[in-house]
């Protein structure tokens, strides 16, 4: 996408408290920032003077990239960049028109799941989850428990996130097994292709799952792969839901044989009535690995670099589906 001189970059962000952190940060000469939340049509929406001829950007609410929302984006003629705040995009891609770019958050969301994910692993090793059910009945019970130190953690989806993951692994002394979509070299370690995983499977004492979602790792943790952990290891999923097989999962942990601590569930949100909320060994957390208050911040900065980039009318950072078409 290229600009104009007479004619300024138009991002649309769906937050105040995005808007004004970016404000803060420096909008570049050569490009314009408004609020518009994507719920009405910009022209209702109070954005100023603009209109909808005039918007190249949309960044779209958090957790609200849907279809409904989406659709609204069909009435913006010009709009040539749609911005994910979450790293996640395979939820929006068939619902954003092909001549549009789509990028996602990379790097947003990074630290806040990775804290989370060893966070999640830490509760379940130490047994936080008990401690916490015995502290409402006034009930002192130590137990042994396994630390996270010394224990195998293999992480599986080596991106950013999982990078973030390994990191934070190895100050608790884990010993980390990284395995992404193929094998490579990665800052003097090896990382494993996602091909070999059953063999790694069998002495794997925590699996920290940060996988995206897509036609090749959906349901990619069946009941081949539980099967293949060895008895009392951990699943922690902070990926996607549908990554896990639920019902195998449910069969493993309702059986005693393996336990679980899940950001993400498949169903999403998780019903009230979901035995997962019950299964013995299981911790549940409603997705909420970015949602923290370091993420607006870095989701700032992520949106001033873009509009540099887009200022000078080089090709924009996380692209994921590049326009194709008129």
């Amino acid at each position: 996408m290229t600009s104009s001189v007479a004619r300024p970059v138009t991002m649309t962000v769906a937050h105040q408290e995005v808007l004004d952190a970016l404000v803060a940060r420096g909008v570049p000469d050569g490009a314009r920032v408004v609020l518009w939340d994507v719920t009405s049509p910009i022209a209702e929406a109070g954005a100023g003077d603009v209109r909808p001829e005039d918007v190249d950007v949309v960044v779209v609410p958090n957790y609200g990239a849907t279809r409904a929302l989406l659709a609204r984006l069909e009435a913006l003629p010009r709009l040539a960049m749609v911005q994910l705040p979450s790293a996640g995009y395979e939820h929006a891609l068939g619902h954003i028109r092909p001549e549009v770019t789509v990028c996602n958050g990379r790097g947003v969301h990074d630290a806040g799941t990775a804290e989370l994910a060893v966070a999640l692993a830490l509760a379940s090793q130490r047994g936080i989850d008990d401690a916490v059910r015995d502290a409402a009945d006034g009930r002192w019970a130590p137990r042994l428990r396994s630390s996270l130190a010394d224990r195998r953690v293999l992480v599986l989806g080596y991106g950013a996130i999982g990078s973030a993951v390994g990191r934070r692994l190895r100050a608790f002394e884990a010993d980390v097994v990284p395995v992404a979509s193929s094998a490579r070299e990665q800052d003097g370690e090896t990382v494993h292709a996602v091909a070999d995983v059953h063999e790694l499977l069998p002495t794997a004492d925590v699996v920290i799952v940060t996988l995206p979602l897509t036609q090749a790792t959906e349901h990619l943790v069946d009941a081949r792969f539980l099967a293949a952990l060895p008895d009392g290891a951990l699943l922690v999923n902070v990926g996607r839901g549908r990554v896990v097989d639920t019902q195998a999962l449910l069969a493993e942990v309702s059986a005693g044989r393996l336990r679980a601590a899940l950001d993400v569930t498949d169903p999403e949100p998780l019903p009230a009535d979901h035995p997962l909320w019950r299964a013995p060994g299981v911790i549940v957390t409603p997705h909420v690995g970015g949602y923290t208050d370091a993420t607006t911040p870095r989701l700032a900065e992520l949106l001033r670099r873009q509009l540099v980039e887009l200022v000078a009318g080089r090709a924009p950072l996380n692209v994921v589906r590049a326009a194709v078409g008129p």
